[in-house]
């Protein structure tokens, strides 16, 4: 018997005695909200100054889990809510989450591709510049970064050839020598441009947690914590079937993507248009960042019905096809900004040699990350009977 790719909302629910109704979704939000407060408490006491500990860093991510499973309920279930109260607060939350992510999302950006610089490069010595900066990261600090790159490429060409080994063709060395040398001071220009950049997103954040904006977010999030504007009618409504829209959507969005061509490993379909001078971002990445936004929706939707936990089976599939997506979206971003840094004027041949394969290798890993989604979708949902 052939079987959906997601299991029925209704058959995920069948155990359930009642169907989940407007008063679920009030305690579902009402949890949420009182998430993003202790988060926003924790925030304020344990600091968020440049040197902030983990723990400020880690309130910071639970207030952006809180404010992207409120957004997504409101878009999700807004036919039981207030309509003008839900326009006027998704938006408002989508910023507090983007600002709050964009100091994370550099910060991992770096550190994937300065990974990358030292995988491809084969150098030991190169990623050791990376380690123990934070955001208050200066120029002079950029500058003794630079030196020091400078340094380890002015010595890594002479140790390339005994690191190649004797069967090593000689038409090779001087290829995997420009790497080496050009991985150094591309490594250098990225942590400059990265950190400079991780250095405003803090600033950014830091003036946006105490902007009136953001105390009149906090606000609502409170009022949200005790009482949630449901329409007189929504507290007998069944949530399912506005469920099971935003599962559809998902997997209209999935029908679409070229899954046949995903199954196949190493099909060089993410490096279609990668050496192109254009600045744009891919388009056939939006196809996919948009179905990674469906699936958080459709996660979130199956939380406010069945808790967490839910079906074990379907979480798993769920999980690990937004771990794929998750990595499509890191490594489109960071071959995005090894392109850019390659635009850089004025900088040498080496460098920009090593700034362009790390550029394809971020692209492989787009296509691999589609493989990896491919398969985590196509696989049937084990059963827990």
């Amino acid at each position: 018997m052939a079987q959906r790719h997601l299991d029925p909302t209704d058959a995920r629910l069948s155990s359930v005695g009642t169907a989940p109704t407007g008063d679920a979704l009030a305690g579902y939000l009402r949890d949420q909200a009182t998430e993003f407060l202790r988060a926003l408490r924790l925030h304020r006491e344990t600091g968020s100054g440049a040197n902030g500990s983990e723990a400020s860093a880690e309130a910071a991510r639970a207030l952006r889990r809180s404010a992207r499973r409120i957004s997504a309920s409101l878009h999700t279930f807004q036919p039981l809510l207030d309509s003008d109260w839900c326009e006027s607060m998704r938006p408002e939350l989508a910023w507090v989450s983007g600002t709050l992510a964009m100091e994370h999302a550099y910060t991992a950006r770096l550190e994937r591709l300065l990974t990358a610089l030292h995988r491809l490069s084969g150098s030991t010595a190169f990623p050791a510049q990376a380690t123990g900066r934070d955001a208050t990261t200066g120029p002079r600090a950029d500058a003794d970064a630079s030196g020091r790159a400078a340094g380890a490429a002015s010595a890594l060409p002479n140790t390339a050839p005994r690191d190649a080994g004797p069967r090593t063709p000689p038409a090779a060395a001087p290829e995997r020598g420009n790497l080496t040398v050009g991985a150094a001071k591309a490594g250098a220009l990225l942590d400059r441009q990265l950190t400079l950049a991780r250095t405003r997103a803090h600033s950014t954040a830091l003036q946006a947690l105490g902007s009136s904006r953001f105390h009149a977010v906090a606000d609502k999030v409170a009022v949200l914590a005790s009482e949630v504007p449901l329409l007189t009618t929504a507290a007998a409504s069944d949530l399912r079937p506005h469920a099971t829209a935003a599962e559809e959507r998902l997997t209209d969005a999935v029908t679409a993507l070229p899954l046949v061509t995903a199954g196949n490993p190493y099909n060089a379909a993410a490096l279609v248009h990668g050496l192109s001078p254009d600045t744009v971002p891919h388009p056939q990445d939006a196809p996919w960042h948009q179905v990674r936004l469906l699936l958080r929706l459709h996660r979130y939707a199956r939380e406010a019905l069945t808790g967490p936990k839910g079906n074990a089976a379907v979480d798993l599939r769920l999980l690990s096809a937004g771990q794929a997506l998750n990595r499509h979206r890191d490594a489109s971003e960071a071959a995005a900004a090894a392109a850019q840094a390659a635009r850089t004027p004025r900088i040498a041949p080496a460098t920009a040699y090593a700034l362009g394969v790390l550029h394809a290798d971020q692209r492989h890993e787009v296509e691999a990350a589609r493989f990896a989604f491919q398969q985590a979708w196509q696989k049937e949902p084990v059963s827990a009977s």
